[in-house]
C-alpha cells in the first residue's frame, strides 16, 4: 500500500453520527458500520486498550481500540499513531460505559504522516503572530478562528441575498488597473512586459462601477479585493475586501437608508440578532442609525466649535485648533485635510453606536457632488460603529467639468506632496461627457464590519492569510 493514499471512502462525518446516536444509553451498541477520516488529536494507550479522538470538518469523536478486537498487529497500528495524522477508521458505532459515542475500532488506515509536532491540543495556539502565520494550526485548534472563516462566508452570502432581492447586479471590474483611481490612498506598481506599461492593483472599483451606471446598468455592485500600500495596522491591512454599490436616480439620503438595512441583515445573518457589544456599549441595530454633522461630531468630542472659522474660511483657527489638540499638521494640508484630520483623531473614535457623518470637506472628497447647504463640502457621508470608519457613502458626482476641476485640485496636491492624492483619469472623463444619472452610492469595508460583529480588536482576526513582517532569521 502507498504512505499516502489516494482516496478513503467514509460513509460518515462525524457530525452525523453525533446526531443520530448522541442520545444513547451508556454501554449501548448500535450495530451500525461506520467508516469514517479525520485528523488525530489525541492518543492515550491503557495497555489492552486505547482510545484516541479523532476530528474532521464537522465535529470529533472518540476511537476505542481493544486488543481482543485488533490483535497484536492491529493495537501496534493503532497506537503508532501520532497526534495530527490523518487516519481514516472503520467499526461499530457504540456508547462506552461512561457515556462517551465512540467508533469502537475494526481497522484504521494511516492517510498522511504528521511529520512535525503539533501545538499543545489543551491550550491551543497563544502566540499571536505564530497564529497568523501558520493559519493552517490556528484553524485546528481554535474554535474563534473557524467561526471567523464561517461568518465571512455567512456575511457574503448575505450581501448577495440583499442585493439580488433589490435587483442589483453583481459585476466584475479589473483588479490591474491604468491608472490608481476611485479613492485617497497610495497604490501598488507593477509592469506588464508584453504591452510595456505600468499597471496598478486597484485601491478601488469605483470609476469603473461608473462607466456602468453610464452603459445602462442602473443597480450594481462588486464584493471586490482591493489593495493599498500604506499603513498595517489593527485596522488596515494592505489587502483587503470591500463592498461597493451604486444606483441611478438616488441621491446619499436614500443610500444611508440602503446601508442602514444592509448592515443590519449582514449582522443578523452573523450572529442571529440585531443586538452587538460595540467597545463595552450593548447596541441595538434595530433602532435608527443617528445622523450629525463632522462640526456636531467634533464639538461633542473637544467642546471645540469650528463651524463659523469654516464659514470665514479662517484656516489659522483650524490649525490652531489642530495644534491645540496635540495634532500634526502636513504644511502642505489645505483647510478641509485639517477639519477631516481633526476629526479623524478626535472625534471618530468617540461614535460608538452607529453613526450617520453626514458632510465632509471637499479637499479630501473629489468624487461626491457638492453639499447644497455647507460651503466648501460634499455630501458625503461616513457611516462609523464601534469608533471605525464602516462606509463612505456618497452623491455621486456626474458633472464632467466639476470632475475635472476636482481632479485638477488633487492633482496640485500631489504635487505639493501628498502622495495619496487622486490622480486625474480622462477615460472617466470622456465617459462622463457621456452623460452619467444622478447616483448614490458606496464602499463598505466587510472586514472592519466583521470585526466588530465578532467582538475582535485586530482585522488579522478576520483576514485568513494577514500580510505580516518577513520574520528574522
Amino acid at each position: 500500500m502507498t504512505a499516502y493514499p489516494y482516496r478513503y471512502e467514509r460513509n460518515f462525518a462525524i457530525a452525523d453520527l453525533r446526531s443520530r446516536f448522541e442520545g444513547l444509553e451508556p454501554g449501548s451498541e448500535t450495530g451500525t458500520q461506520a467508516s469514517i477520516a479525520g485528523r488525530v488529536m489525541t492518543i492515550r494507550s491503557h495497555g489492552k486498550v486505547a482510545f484516541a479522538d479523532l476530528m474532521d470538518g464537522s465535529g470529533r469523536i472518540q476511537l476505542f481500540a481493544q486488543h481482543a478486537v485488533l490483535g497484536d498487529a492491529g493495537m501496534e497500528a493503532f497506537t503508532a499513531l501520532g497526534v495530527g495524522d490523518i487516519v481514516g477508521a472503520s467499526g461499530e458505532v457504540v456508547m462506552t460505559r461512561r457515556g462517551e459515542l465512540s467508533l469502537k475500532v475494526a481497522d484504521t488506515t494511516l492517510l498522511a504522516e504528521c511529520l512535525r509536532p503539533m501545538p499543545d491540543n489543551w491550550h491551543g495556539m497563544t502566540d499571536v503572530e505564530s497564529r497568523y502565520r501558520q493559519r493552517y494550526l490556528d484553524l485546528l485548534l481554535n474554535e474563534d478562528s473557524k467561526r471567523a472563516v464561517q461568518a465571512r462566508s455567512t456575511a457574503n452570502a448575505a450581501i448577495r441575498r440583499f442585493f439580488d432581492e433589490r435587483g442589483f447586479l453583481e459585476v466584475e471590474t479589473p483588479l490591474l488597473q491604468p491608472l490608481a483611481g476611485g479613492a485617497v490612498a497610495r497604490p501598488f506598481v507593477t509592469h506588464h512586459n508584453a504591452l510595456d506599461m505600468e499597471l496598478y492593483l486597484r485601491v478601488a472599483p469605483e470609476l469603473y462601477l461608473k462607466r456602468l451606471l453610464i452603459g445602462g446598468l442602473e443597480r450594481v455592485y462588486e464584493l471586490n479585493r482591493s489593495f493599498r500600500n500604506e499603513g498595517v495596522s489593527t485596522r488596515h491591512n494592505p489587502e483587503f475586501t470591500m463592498l461597493e454599490a451604486y444606483e441611478a436616480f438616488v441621491d446619499y439620503d436614500e443610500t444611508m437608508a440602503l446601508v442602514e438595512e444592509l448592515v443590519r441583515a449582514i449582522a443578523h445573518s452573523v450572529n442571529g440578532s440585531p443586538t452587538l457589544t460595540l467597545a463595552d456599549q450593548r447596541v441595538d441595530l434595530s433602532a435608527p442609525f443617528a445622523r450629525i454633522s463632522m462640526f456636531e461630531a467634533i464639538e461633542r468630542a473637544t467642546g471645540k466649535s469650528l463651524a463659523a472659522a469654516w464659514d470665514a474660511d479662517d484656516v489659522a483657527s483650524l490649525k490652531a485648533a489642530a495644534s491645540e489638540l496635540g495634532l500634526r499638521i502636513d504644511p502642505v494640508w489645505g483647510p478641509g485635510k485639517i477639519l477631516a484630520e481633526i476629526f479623524e483623531e478626535t472625534a471618530e473614535k468617540t461614535l460608538i453606536a452607529p453613526t450617520f457623518v453626514v458632510g465632509f470637506p471637499k479637499d479630501v472628497s473629489p468624487l461626491a457632488k457638492d453639499h447644497r447647504s455647507i460651503r466648501d463640502f460634499t455630501e458625503q457621508a461616513d457611516l462609523i460603529m464601534g469608533g471605525v470608519e464602516i462606509a463612505p457613502i456618497y452623491s455621486e458626482l456626474n458633472d464632467p467639468a466639476e470632475q475635472r476641476r476636482r481632479f485638477e485640485q488633487q492633482a496640485s496636491a500631489r504635487a505639493a506632496g501628498d502622495e495619496e492624492a487622486t490622480v486625474r483619469d480622462e477615460d472617466f472623463l470622456e465617459a462622463l461627457a457621456y452623460a452619467m444619472p444622478p447616483a448614490g452610492g458606496f464602499g463598505l469595508g466587510v472586514d472592519r464590519l466583521l470585526m466588530l460583529l465578532l467582538g475582535v480588536d485586530s482585522i488579522r482576526e478576520v483576514v485568513l492569510f494577514p500580510t505580516l513582517r518577513p520574520q528574522a532569521d
